[in-house]
């Protein structure tokens, strides 16, 4: 099945990228990989922000990081034009905004890997960091940055 007959079935639209909030890109295609920058969670009506532990439950931290990985895949889309072009789905570093204390960042992350699987199956399983961070740019919850091998 196309990742694009996949995405219809979950009931997923991919946005359009985001404007950079800096002096980058969204994405970079290297030879065979794409680099894409980190992403938010920014859906079309809200942008998920809080605190992992203090504002947000491991549950909404998974929903925003599944959002996270919506957007990532928009982004994906628009530098190489179809998503049938992937070969695998190399590395995510996933980045929670949470409190000292709080240790889940790998569940809060599971939002953006499960959805990757069930998008690509097998091509969809990565390498991955989960960390926790002090603080994320505008108090997002989630921020994630993929690498994607691609096909000519």
């Amino acid at each position: 099945m196309s990742a694009d007959a996949r995405l219809k079935e979950l009931g997923l639209e991919l946005p359009s990228p985001a404007a950079p909030v800096g002096n980058y890109v969204p994405g970079v295609r290297s030879g065979n990989l794409v680099f894409l920058s980190g992403h938010g969670p920014v859906a079309k009506d809200r942008v998920v922000t809080g605190k992992l532990g203090v504002d947000l439950t491991v549950e909404e931290g998974y929903e925003a990081a599944k959002i996270v990985a919506i957007g990532l895949l928009g982004s994906l889309k628009d530098l190489i034009g179809d998503l049938d072009k992937v070969r695998r789905i190399v590395k995510l570093l996933g980045m929670v905004n949470c409190a000292p204390a709080f240790m889940e960042q790998p569940g809060v992350i599971d939002g953006a890997s499960d959805l990757l699987v069930e998008v690509f199956g097998e091509k969809g399983r990565h390498a991955r960091s989960a960390v926790g961070m002090n603080a994320l740019p505008f108090n997002i919850a989630v921020e994630i940055e993929m690498i994607v091998e691609v096909e000519d």
